[in-house]
Parts: structure tokens; C-alpha cells; sequence
């Protein structure tokens, strides 16, 4: 224990120090995603923290690659993916790291028994987005497992690590954790058809032209997603209560979205982002409220 000068006790610097990184990673969800945030007040602690700390990795990567500084190049923006992948690999050995971020993740990774394995495929596919501008489904297959499906893994380790048996329910859960990262993603590159196309010069949907997308591929994407998320719902009911009630709104909230993308005209998808108003995400959350921990 170390004391003050005037005998008190006073917090070990390690913990000082991981307790501030803790504090980043909460500080970057809560500018970067509104409806996560919503979502994650209705995770229990620990595992609220732990999954903020990994999502605020994902967001600073996706940040690196998605908000350039000015004159900045693809080949600098390579070279920060590729010292933050460097330092986040070190660090879930280590366990500590002089970023932040990385180090909240470190953290997370080891309490949490997340593996390199879910995290290189991560980078892979951010570093995709700096080299395939148009994709076919093999590609695309495998940038939304590396985005998305991966993270939903890094999710499902962290809710399920204080069960009985984690790993016969990590492999049960395995499929609907990939559905639902899978659905969230394609929801995103749908509802940012718009902006992807025009700012960023990327075509997500193989034979989908953003600037001519009709009725018929909203649809046809549309009708992808709600498989997925249909898949997810049924696994989100086997989750265990510290984690159910959160992933329960964080798929309500996108089914929402998904509700309506499918109104919205295809002409208007091509030039607007839809997005589903706070408000009604607030009356979702608070219904979901009303329904208890069951």
C-alpha cells in the first residue's frame, strides 16, 4: 500500500494509470456512437467497461483509415494501422501499453481471453479499405468477418467469460455473434451508400452502382440483413443477463434502421443517410426498460 504524506493511503500508480485508459476509451465511445452508447449503459459491470475498451480500438482504427488528416496519403495512413496493430498485439502480451486506448483493450483482451487471432483480421480489413475500392462477394465475405463479425467474437468472449463452461457457449453463440456484426455492417455500408461512394470512392454491394441503386437491390440487400438479424435474435436470448438486455436494443436499434432504410426510396438512399431520430431511439431503449432483465 502506498501512503501520502499524511499516512493516508493513496492509489498505486498502476492502477491510476489504468484507470485514466479506462476513461479514454469511455470518453472516445461517447463522441463517436450514440447508439452504442445507448446500447452499452444496459451492460453490467465489468462488462461494460470491457467492451466500451473494445470498441474504442475499432474506432480509432476505423478513424485512421476513414478521417485522414489533411495532405495525409494511403501509405501514411498504412503505416499508423499497421504501429497500432504492432502495439496492440505487444500489448496483449505485455499487458500495458504507453496508448491509452491500446492499453484499455490490452486489458479487456487478457481478463477477457480474447486472442490475436480475432484481432489481426480486424487490421486486415481496415487496411482493405486503403487498397479494394470496388468489391465481389469473395472480398467482401471477407472484409465484413474482419470489420464487423470479428468484433461481435471480441463481444461474445467478454460477455460469456464468467460461465460455467465459455467455450462450449463461445462455439454455441459463435454463428448469431457473426450474424449480428454481419447485419450491422451491411446496415451501415446501406445506410452510408451515399457518402462511401461519393467522399470515399468505395462500392461495398458487388453489382450494386451507388449512383443507380434501385428498388429492387434495396430490397434484395435488405432481405440479406434481416436473415442475419433474425439468426442474431435467437442467440441473443441465450446470452447471459449481464449482456442480453444491452444486445437486445443494440438489435432493435438497427432492425429499426433496417425498417426504415426499406421505406425510404432507393433514389433517396443514393443522396441522404437515414438515420432513426434520438428520440425514437430513446423510446426504444426505454421500452426495452419497461421489460426488465428477462
Amino acid at each position: 500500500m502506498l501512503l501520502d504524506r499524511r499516512g493516508s493511503a493513496r492509489p498505486c500508480p498502476a492502477d491510476q494509470y489504468d484507470a485514466l485508459a479506462t476513461s479514454t476509451a469511455r470518453l472516445v465511445i461517447r463522441r463517436y456512437s450514440t447508439s452504442f452508447g445507448l446500447a452499452a449503459r444496459l451492460l453490467d459491470e465489468p462488462v461494460r467497461t470491457h467492451v466500451r475498451n473494445v470498441y474504442a480500438l475499432v474506432r480509432v482504427a476505423d478513424e485512421i483509415v476513414d478521417a485522414p488528416r489533411p495532405g495525409e496519403g494511403d501509405e501514411a495512413r498504412r503505416t499508423l494501422l499497421d504501429a497500432l496493430e504492432t502495439e496492440t498485439l505487444a500489448a496483449m502480451t505485455s499487458g500495458h501499453s504507453a496508448n491509452l486506448v491500446v492499453h484499455a483493450f490490452a486489458r479487456t483482451a487478457v481478463a477477457r481471453g480474447i486472442e490475436p487471432a480475432l484481432v489481426t483480421p480486424f487490421f486486415a480489413s481496415m487496411r482493405t479499405d486503403l487498397d479494394v475500392l470496388e468489391h465481389d462477394q469473395e472480398s467482401l465475405d471477407a472484409y465484413v468477418y474482419g470489420s464487423a463479425e470479428v468484433v461481435g467474437l471480441m463481444c461474445l468472449r467478454v460477455f460469456l467469460r464468467d460461465e460455467t463452461d465459455p467455450q462450449g457457449a463461445y462455439a454455441a453463440l459463435h454463428p448469431g455473434a457473426c450474424r449480428l456484426g454481419a447485419a450491422f455492417q451491411k446496415l451501415n455500408f446501406l445506410r452510408d451508400l451515399a457518402a462511401d461512394h461519393e467522399e470515399l470512392g468505395r462500392r461495398y454491394f458487388p453489382g450494386i452502382d451507388p449512383a443507380a441503386l434501385t428498388t429492387a437491390q434495396r430490397d434484395a440487400v435488405l432481405d440479406d440483413i434481416e436473415a442475419d438479424l433474425q439468426v442474431a435474435a435467437a442467440a441473443i436470448e441465450q446470452l447471459p443477463p449481464s449482456s442480453r438486455r444491452a444486445v437486445r436494443v443494440a438489435h432493435t436499434l438497427f432492425a429499426e434502421l433496417a425498417r426504415r432504410l426499406r421505406r425510404t426510396p432507393a433514389e433517396q438512399i443514393r443522396t441522404e443517410r437515414v438515420r432513426v431520430p434520438n428520440t425514437v431511439k430513446s423510446r426504444l431503449v426505454a421500452r426495452e426498460l419497461l421489460r426488465g432483465r428477462s
